[in-house]
């Protein structure tokens, strides 16, 4: 049964990342149900998206090649904030990370409902490129980072903080956006495997389970997707998050 919980959770998360986003409030809920602790579930939720954020990066590709120029510094920044939010996850106890988790959650799935009008209001601030001098280079990077030091601790919503801070920078071409989000997704994704792996921080066959279903349901819901309404599924999806943060909370809180 677990195995089964686990690819469908997997399946289901991959399916909703190619619709709307949001996969991770499916599969990390799914290994703790698993029984895998909060720690080592975080860290093996990050390993079961980054194929999905890889294969993302292939799809998106022609959108990227524009930017091709930027790609090291989208890669630099992101490779670094990673490592350092693995290392914080990896140097929080699952006692910690239990009592912090309904927090993380809630966090997400408000970014998850209200990022895109955050986004577009920031990028109305920004006004283009006239962010970049407004703003500066030096804070868009401190931004950069911290984004990504939240993405190596906990990924849920990473990709909603992405699209905002290209908002900021004055990025307006959505299909470039989401293709350089997935691409410092994979980044993120990449390094804080690495450690978590150099660490034994991923439980592998539940993790690898969950990831077969992620891949599964991503290519499935590629080719359905033009039949399936991304309101919809945007709905569910906070509505389910919610529930889950609501059960974290009255499980580390309130539970005897």
């Amino acid at each position: 049964m677990t195995e089964i919980l686990l690819l469908l959770a997997g399946f289901l998360g991959g399916s909703i990342n190619s619709l709307a986003g949001g996969g991770s409030f499916i599969v990390f809920p799914a290994l703790l149900f698993a029984g895998v602790p909060p720690v080592l579930a975080n860290a093996s939720n990050t390993y079961a998206a980054l194929p999905g954020y890889i294969a993302g990066v292939v799809g998106y590709w022609k959108s990227i090649a524009p930017y091709r120029s930027r790609l090291p510094y989208y890669t630099v920044v992101p490779l670094i904030g990673g490592y350092f939010g693995a290392e914080l996850l990896l140097r929080v106890s699952n006692a910690q990370f239990e009592t912090a988790v309904p927090w993380l959650m809630l966090f997400a799935v408000l970014l998850f409902a209200f990022g895109s009008a955050l986004a577009k209001r920031l990028g109305g601030i920004g006004g283009g490129r006239r962010s970049l001098r407004i703003v500066g280079a030096g804070l868009l990077a401190l931004l950069l980072f911290g984004i990504s030091v939240y993405g190596g601790f906990f990924n849920a919503g990473l990709g909603v903080l992405q699209l905002a801070f290209f908002a900021v920078a004055g990025f307006t071409d959505i299909h470039a956006m989401n293709g350089l989000k997935l691409w410092m997704s994979s980044v993120v994704a990449l390094v804080a495997t690495i450690r978590f792996a150099i660490e034994d921080a991923i439980v592998w066959y539940q993790g690898s389970i969950a990831l077969v279903g992620v891949v599964t349901g991503a290519y499935v819901a590629a080719r359905l997707a033009r039949y399936i309404p991304t309101q919809l599924i945007r709905a569910l999806v906070i509505v389910y998050g919610l529930g889950m943060t609501g059960y974290f909370f009255y499980s580390v809180y309130f539970a005897a």
